[in-house]
């Protein structure tokens, strides 16, 4: 265990502001210790000379060494509480007391008060407003929750104590332990990443599990998470949404980079399971915690009922698992040991007459072929079957075989203690076939995030300081909006863009187009207009003779549409060839939980509307890089489809690799667009630029 430890196993727990007053906070965490706490319970209020026969003291400094401190005391003494906790040397504070950032102003600073005591004293504190703490290795209960967990191999954190509670009283019918169980609260000191931190290197701990609205700092989360799952998977469910996603940002990837895309994309780099729902997070951590990983994701099915199991294909053809094709050595032990009826075919029917030895035949000969990696057993009630005795065979079979297997007992009261001698020997149960194969492909999603290995980004050679100077030039302006003509910012980085220059004249335009030589493109240069194409801002193949007039046309356009805006010239731009190109778009976007966001897809003047693309936290590697280019659906454009020549999705994959390095080196950069990036089959060129500053972040 790590800094943790001793606030999971503590020896003497102090309750500062113990009572025995009825309907007490104070009174039900008094209780809930000493019914079930395997070390001393110290009962500390001033204002009590006795508490359930135990010595009261004045104030914790009365109490001797304390390891951790559970403050349930109103918000105006609870920060001189914490405290008079650091000065006597405890180590470990959960404050249950609300009333702090969650109820305005006035909380907001006293929580800030809270928070500076705690790092003051380095003190490792839940909460505030927290429902407690819980470990079951040693009985402990500093929560005011009607139950105590079962013990098992789940650690479990919950940004919401009344969501503990609920969870508990389900498990509790379920056969559902934990090891360790954490009410986040507020989360002004230790947050969800802490936790994970400490579970990650706890051997008793085989799943994480947590409810979370939100999350402190997503990038760190993001790091320690990565590590965690390594050795230990991680399943969240998250719900709720940040303010700063749901609001309309003033770019293409502010539209779509979103605070829920944030969190999807900072989950998937991290090797994090999502669940939508309370059933599915205990469906993976039961088979998570009881299970082997597979190596592969052939999965058998063997069933006494022909329609659950063309149900469980199904599920089968829904997931990213494969229908286990038999070799002909198992189809001929099937064909000999049972009756000229059955299909031996996967998913094997053993037909409605099946015994317990039918099962255990059937299932005993698919876990025998290499072909599967996964076996489903799926049963409906009947006279000849008895659901305990199937229960045992399965257990005693996987035992044998090692193999991941789930079971679906289709039934009721006929159930009976078949739950149990699953659960005891970690093999989950299900009444719904399609949540076994919802399992599996779990399990086989952690086995490759765990055999994934993590890549390093690549740091490039770049220009900093002249990336620097452009972008204070822009804020010594006053604008916090550039466009096309901080291209150099692009070329600082070494982003390929095509030859041209902002100009502010007719005859300036007419030189460069000279030195360009050809057609030339030519768009409108103002940080107010962001549409240059919806309002006539862009023309393209100008011609030499052309440039003066188009230049004189294109400012006249512009004021006419906003005659206040800000018009810093006209750009004039070598003119690429677009026939061989695929237009994609390239963005960052700060979110406020995970920072930079990097953002690849189709581009073009459609991109909000096809919105084909894909984000990632950065910085990000070139394997993850790989990935964003791949999992987009218009992919088969950048690869040759319908004959075209593939693109040099290694010039495009540099691209985003140095953006990601431009995001992270500079916080001040909300948000840029590089639409479009033309990705042809000789490299990649950035032809427009957008982007918002944060000039404080300077």
């Amino acid at each position: 265990m790590g800094r943790l430890s001793t606030l999971f196993e503590p020896e003497r727990v102090a309750v500062v502001g113990a009572t025995d007053s009825d309907g007490s906070v104070g009174r039900a965490i008094t209780e809930n210790l000493l019914a079930t706490f395997q070390g001393e319970v110290v009962a500390v209020n001033p204002y009590k000379d006795d508490v359930f026969g135990l010595t009261v003291h004045d104030t914790i400094a009365d109490a001797g060494p304390i390891d951790l401190a559970v403050v349930v005391v109103p918000r105006d003494v609870a920060v001189r509480a914490i405290r008079e906790a650091g000065e006597h040397g405890v180590e470990n504070v959960v404050v249950i007391t609300a009333g702090f950032g969650e109820t305005g102003s006035e909380g907001a600073a006293a929580e800030r008060d809270l928070r500076e005591t705690a790092e003051e004293y380095d003190l490792n504190l839940v909460g505030p407003n927290s429902l407690g703490v819980m470990s079951t290795p040693v009985g402990l209960n500093a929560t005011f929750g009607n139950e105590m967990a079962q013990e098992g191999p789940i650690s479990f954190m919950s940004q919401s104590g009344a969501f503990v509670t609920a969870v508990l009283d389900w498990a509790a019918e379920r056969d559902v332990g934990f090891r360790d169980i954490v009410s986040l609260g507020n989360k002004s000191v230790l947050d969800e990443g802490d936790f994970v931190a400490e579970w990650a290197d706890d051997p008793g701990t085989d799943v994480i599990l947590g409810y979370v609205e939100d999350v402190s700092d997503g990038a760190e989360f993001v790091r320690t998470a990565r590590e965690a799952t390594q050795e230990t998977p991680i399943v969240l469910v998250k719900s709720g949404r940040t303010e700063a996603g749901a609001t309309a940002a003033a770019s293409h990837t502010g539209a779509m980079a979103g605070a829920e895309e944030a969190y999807e994309a900072g989950f998937d780099q991290a090797g994090v399971i999502r669940a939508t729902s309370v059933q599915e997070l205990f469906d993976y951590a039961q088979i998570l915690s009881g299970q082997p990983l597979p190596d592969g994701d052939g999965v058998a099915v063997v069933t006494n009922a022909g329609g659950p199991g063309v149900m469980t294909t199904d599920a089968i053809g829904d997931s990213s698992l494969t229908l286990a094709d038999f070799d002909h050595a198992t189809i001929d032990r099937l064909s000999e040991g049972l009756p000229a009826e059955a299909n031996i075919y996967n998913p094997v029917d053993i037909i409605g007459d099946a015994p317990v030895e039918r099962f255990g035949l059937a299932l005993e000969t698919v876990l025998a072929d290499d072909a599967v990696d996964m076996a489903a057993v799926v049963a409906c009630p009947t006279a000849v079957l008895d659901f305990e005795e199937l229960a045992e065979t399965v257990v005693e079979i996987q035992a044998e075989y090692g193999t991941p297997v789930a079971a679906t007992l289709m039934g009721g009261k006929s159930i009976g203690d078949a739950q149990g001698i699953l659960a005891d020997a970690g093999i989950p149960m299900y009444f719904d076939p399609a949540r076994s194969i919802d399992s599996f492909d779990v399990l086989a999603e952690y086995q490759e995030i765990r055999t994934t290995e993590y890549t390093e980004p690549t740091t490039f050679d770049v220009d900093q300081e002249r990336a620097r100077s452009i972008l204070e030039t822009a804020a010594e302006r006053g604008s916090n909006r550039l466009g096309v003509e901080a291209m150099e910012l692009l070329d600082a980085y070494g982003i390929p863009t095509p030859q041209g220059a902002v100009v502010q004249s007719p005859s300036e335009a007419e030189a460069l187009a000279r030195e360009i030589g050809g057609e030339v493109v030519m768009k409108i240069v103002s940080p107010d207009i962001l549409h240059k194409s919806d309002i006539g801002g862009v023309e393209v193949g100008v011609k030499p003779a052309d440039v003066r007039d188009t230049f004189e046309d294109l400012i006249v356009r512009a004021r006419s549409y906003q005659s206040d805006a800000t018009v810093l010239g006209v750009q004039v731009q070598e003119m690429l060839d677009l026939d061989a190109a695929t237009e994609t778009i390239i963005g960052i976007n700060r979110d406020p939980q995970f920072g930079p966001l990097v953002l690849f897809g189709l581009g073009g003047i459609f991109v909000e509307v096809l919105e084909d693309t894909t984000l990632r936290v950065a910085p990000v590697s070139e394997p993850e890089v790989r990935e964003m280019v791949d999992e987009v659906e218009s992919a088969p454009l950048l690869h040759g489809a319908r004959g075209r020549d593939p693109v040099d999705v290694d010039a495009v994959v540099e691209v985003i690799q140095r953006l990601s390095q431009l995001a992270t080196d500079f916080p001040a950069i909300l948000e840029l667009d590089v639409n479009p990036l033309l990705a042809t089959p000789d490299g990649a060129t950035a032809v427009d630029l957008r982007l918002t500053l944060d000039q404080e972040e300077l």
